[in-house]
């Protein structure tokens, strides 16, 4: 039997007629050993033809099972987010969408994006300098120029047809690109200048909208005031949001779980524990599982009972292994002078103090400990332990308000500056109980500043860290991609240490969920040599606790 033809349009089913056009009733065909028959033509054979075969337990096939084969021989391709019989929408790009993520034409499904001419003429005005932007804009020519290269005819009509997505190897991407080939006649009011690149790109999608009656035009931007007046205009505009970790930063891992009040009840019985040197195991099975992150810390605290503060070890199916923390909070287990003042301080200097855990990232508002706790443990594992060479210290030096302009000096004294809370911290470090004098506090301050050294964030590419303990400071500033730089600079026997307040983010374009803090906390959650605590409670003074609730 032939094959039928293959469908003409997306959607398309194969006729009936055409899978049996060639078998006629009361003649079945021979199966091949081992395959079943799903031909329409059994279906319709008399008694007789239907006699010969062995009898069949099943009801007859249908239509689709008969079509199955068929339709199952065709690739495989991905969940669709349009319905069926819908249009694909056309998502026209601003400017500032491809400076911030120039990977960003390939992120909308089987929807088409389109650029206009004004995008280009834009990119083009930016792809000068080693800023940021600028190696995005370049990112973004190259991946434009291989979508081009991959042109068979290289006519007007062939570029008017739309490029494939997928041609340049992002599988991912089942639309076409666009390019501005004609010019339009904006209809938009008067009173807006026509010159003005955002006023184009508006006329642009106007025009669109009217040339697509039934299809969805959609302006994507990050400027707040531009898919303001598009939506003035009645156009539909939408903010670039596949860079976001989380679209609720309320929903970040916090690294801390409260166990329920029954928890010894419901688990007591098939609980297993072991004492090893100074911890305790609980090996325990249940519902409770399930929610469980290796790194996690868990809590239970109940009056009249002693609280139960413990990590997830390991994970093994149904069950899972807690055990017990160390009690920084006792002034014996003190971290350089440094005691746990509540809860998830001691979380964090368990991670801190860990040295199976490579990367600890601390979130919380301001006050709550953060630098403090981490030089404190990096001075006592450089120092006392030897177990890291010394202290690397950087941030992203994006200022509060107007810049003050160059710095003299070296790389760490042009560092300086943007390194005070270092210093307020080694200032408490140092401050001891004042039994050596101002000269024994002179001598402390010398040595532990010959173990910190301050890096700044633009000379890391192409640099490795070895048997370094890390601290990037501010790090809610950082992009992903910054982010990536950063955490791939570590080499063996390194330890990485993310600080930052998501609510103080200065970076432009940079929300919560699109930090690079956020992006590194929710992919690296569950790994087995990772570790994230949020502190919730502030520790520097009454006063900075009440601003930080009101203000």
């Amino acid at each position: 039997m032939p094959l039928p033809k293959p469908p003409a349009k997306k959607a398309d089913r194969v006729p009936a007629s055409a899978l049996a056009q060639d078998l006629k009733p009361g003649t079945p065909a021979k199966a091949k050993p081992g395959m079943k028959r799903s031909s329409p033509a059994a279906v319709a054979a008399p008694p007789a033809a239907i006699s010969t075969t062995k009898p069949a337990a099943a009801p007859a096939p249908s239509l689709a099972a008969a079509t199955a084969p068929v339709s199952t021989a065709a690739p495989k391709r991905r969940r669709s987010t349009t319905a069926p019989g819908e249009p694909t929408k056309l998502f026209v790009l601003d400017t500032n969408v491809l400076m911030h993520d120039p990977m960003s034409l390939f992120r909308f499904d089987e929807h088409d994006v389109y650029l206009p001419m004004m995008t280009l003429e834009e990119l083009d005005g930016h792809k000068k300098g080693m800023s940021e932007v600028a190696r995005n804009v370049r990112q973004v020519s190259r991946e434009l120029d291989a979508l081009a290269a991959s042109m068979e005819q290289h006519t007007l009509e062939e570029m008017a047809k739309g490029l494939p997505l997928n041609h340049s190897g992002h599988k991912e991407a089942g639309g076409r690109l666009y390019f501005q080939t004609e010019v339009f006649t904006a209809g938009l009011p008067v009173g807006l200048p026509q010159g003005k690149a955002d006023n184009q790109i508006l006329g642009v999608v106007q025009a669109l909208k009217e040339k697509h009656g039934s299809r969805d035009v959609v302006l994507v931007s990050k400027d707040i005031n531009m898919r303001i007046k598009a939506r003035a205009l009645g156009l539909a505009a939408e903010d670039y949001r596949n860079d976001k970790a989380l679209e609720d930063s309320d929903l970040l891992y916090t690294g801390v779980q409260a166990l329920p009040a029954d928890f010894w009840e419901r688990h007591g019985k098939t609980m297993e524990s072991w004492t090893q040197g100074s911890h305790t195991y609980y090996r325990i099975s249940g519902p409770l599982v399930p929610s469980l992150m290796i790194n996690e810390m868990v809590y239970l605290e109940a009056p009249g009972e002693a609280p139960l503060h413990a990590r997830v070890t390991e994970i093994t199916g149904k069950s899972a292994v807690l055990r017990t923390l160390k009690d920084y909070a006792n002034p014996k287990h003190g971290v350089w002078g440094i005691t746990a003042r509540n809860r998830e301080q001691n979380f964090a200097l368990n991670l801190l103090m860990d040295p199976e855990v490579d990367l600890v990232t601390l979130t919380g508002t301001a006050g709550t400990g953060k630098t403090l706790m981490t030089l404190a443990a990096g001075l006592a594992q450089v120092l006392d332990e030897r177990r890291y060479s010394e202290i690397i210290v950087t941030r992203v030096t994006v200022p509060v308000g107007e810049d003050i302009g160059f710095l003299p000096g070296t790389e760490e004294e042009k560092m300086n500056p943007w390194m005070g809370a270092l210093d307020d911290n080694l200032e408490v470090l140092t401050r001891g109980d004042g039994a050596g004098g101002d000269w024994g506090r002179a001598a402390t301050q010398d040595l532990m500043r010959s173990k910190v050294r301050v890096k700044s964030l633009n000379f890391m590419r192409g640099r490795t860290f070895l048997n370094k303990f890390v601290i990037i400071d501010e790090a809610q500033n950082l992009t992903p991609k910054q982010m990536k730089t950063l955490l791939t600079r570590a080499g063996p026997g390194t330890k990485m240490v993310c600080l930052g307040n998501l609510a103080q983010i200065d970076t432009p374009y940079l929300t919560e969920g699109s930090s690079g803090l956020t992006f590194c906390v929710d992919r690296f959650k569950g790994w087995a040599h990772s570790g994230h605590i949020t502190l919730a409670r502030g520790e520097r003074s009454r006063l900075a606790d009440f601003a930080s609730e009101v203000l």
